[in-house]
């Protein structure tokens, strides 16, 4: 018996590896290689399939979680694997609240695709202990509070602190709190660069918003 998979991801390079990996196995056969997440609970309407190997985030804007979300309420016996190489601190929690049964970072770990594909058919929900460590400036993401990652977040999106203060239902002065210790950790000259590197480092997912 051979399982039914559909990938869904937008690089190139990913998709042959993952294509490969299947070609390569009795265990798996290649219904659908798809480059976007925006009609993937389309796809699983016109064939059987068993696993979906899915990207997150995507270039044309799709997220793959809430295509995961979809695919889960139209045929919640479908399994997941939710891949990609950015380290957002958020998307193991979303995942997990989706039922989506594995988690792998693309660059970032030990397992091969194929070992959780296994283990992840088998029954198991294979997900890492933490995201990827991640330096920005002079600390390291897991020296972060997850208020300040928090605070980080809406931080990116250009929010003031008021705004922010507003959105997390505290005061501004404790959000001037908050950046100031963020700054003081990461040695970052102020609040716009402490943003832009969080960015650049693929900490936070600009599009993740709260």
């Amino acid at each position: 018996m051979s399982y039914k998979v559909m990938i869904v991801d937008d690089q190139y390079v990913p998709r042959q590896m993952f294509t490969m990996y299947i070609e390569n196995s009795d265990r798996y056969e290649l219904v659908y290689s798809i480059s976007s997440a925006m009609f993937a609970d389309t796809y699983i309407l016109k064939n059987e399939i068993d696993l979906v190997l899915m990207d997150i985030l995507m270039s044309d804007g799709s997220d793959g979680l809430t295509a995961a979300a979809k695919i889960k309420k139209l045929k919640p016996e479908i399994k997941i694997i939710a891949v990609t190489s950015m380290p957002e601190v958020s998307w193991m929690d979303k995942a997990r609240s989706i039922g989506i049964e594995s988690f792998w970072y693309k660059e970032a770990s030990e397992e091969t695709i194929i070992s959780v594909m296994d283990r992840t058919m088998a029954g198991e929900s294979v997900y890492p202990d933490m995201p990827p460590c991640v330096r920005l400036g002079m600390a390291d993401s897991k020296d972060f509070t997850k208020r300040e990652i928090e605070v980080l977040r809406l931080l990116t999106t250009g929010a003031s602190n008021a705004a922010i203060a507003e959105k997390m239902h505290v005061t501004e002065n404790t959000i001037k709190t908050h950046v100031k210790h963020l700054i003081e950790k990461t040695g970052c000259e102020g609040r716009t660069q402490l943003a832009i590197e969080a960015r650049s480092r693929a900490l936070l997912s600009v599009k993740n918003r709260m």
